[in-house]
């Protein structure tokens, strides 16, 4: 792919080990809350409904405040614990508080970011929450390795509307014909930016069934194979 000179990248479960991150802030607040449930039990309920609800936050149907209390409620009352709404609202304030103080990357997160740092501008393109993105990757040391960082409430859409992907190109000084995204939703990072003709790379360490055009990598040392 020698036409790229701009590497757009996803940050949760791309760069970022969210699912990691994720279950020890919780472990943090089940032990200060003293919530009695175990936390293994709890995230096999939680990541496919946190998966869900954010499929509706990006496709407009929930606002951010919906997707952090309703998340919750449903994994407690699927696993038929009773809590009250306002612990619920206490739990999701503490959870956004502390999930930035964990900053566990994928394996090969900061090897593939030095051998791409000095042949490629590097830039994040992310539908998380802009109050807790940049401290993932300042308390992960990897902020000062992207030149621009795109934030779907910057732009007020959510990857994979064509807005945002034009907003980073615009923002890198990028084009699409020298630009490729790299991440791990098939919806949201794959196709979103095969429709405004940018190259496309997913990293699916969840070995997911993609259609066979698709440039597939297992692991971030892969990236070596295309750049």
């Amino acid at each position: 792919m020698t036409h790229i000179s701009h590497v757009f990248f996803d940050l949760d479960h791309t760069l970022w080990d969210f699912d990691r991150n994720s279950g020890l802030t919780f472990e943090k607040i089940f032990e200060e809350r003293q919530i009695d449930l175990i936390l293994s039990d709890f995230l096999a309920v939680y990541e496919p409904i946190n998966l869900h609800y954010w499929k509706l936050y990006r496709e407009a149907k929930i606002d951010k405040c919906d997707l952090r209390y309703n998340r919750l409620r449903d994994v407690f009352m699927a696993l038929n614990y009773s809590i009250s709404d306002r612990d619920i609202h206490l739990i999701s304030d503490d959870y956004i508080k502390y999930l930035t103080t964990f900053t566990h990357l994928f394996e090969g997160t900061i090897d593939i970011l030095n051998y791409l740092k000095d042949k490629y501008h590097l830039h994040i393109i992310t539908n998380g929450f802009e109050e807790v993105q940049q401290g993932k990757m300042d308390r992960s040391h990897i902020a000062s390795y992207f030149k621009t960082v795109t934030n779907s409430e910057m732009v007020g859409v959510k990857k994979p509307d064509p807005k945002i992907f034009h907003f980073a190109m615009t923002a890198a000084q990028a084009e699409p014909h020298n630009s490729i995204m790299i991440g791990d939703n098939y919806e949201a990072d794959i196709l979103g930016a095969l429709a405004v003709d940018m190259e496309a790379l997913c990293f699916n360490y969840h070995n997911a069934q993609l259609a066979p055009h698709i440039k597939v990598i297992e692991n971030l040392a892969a990236i070596k194979n295309y750049l």
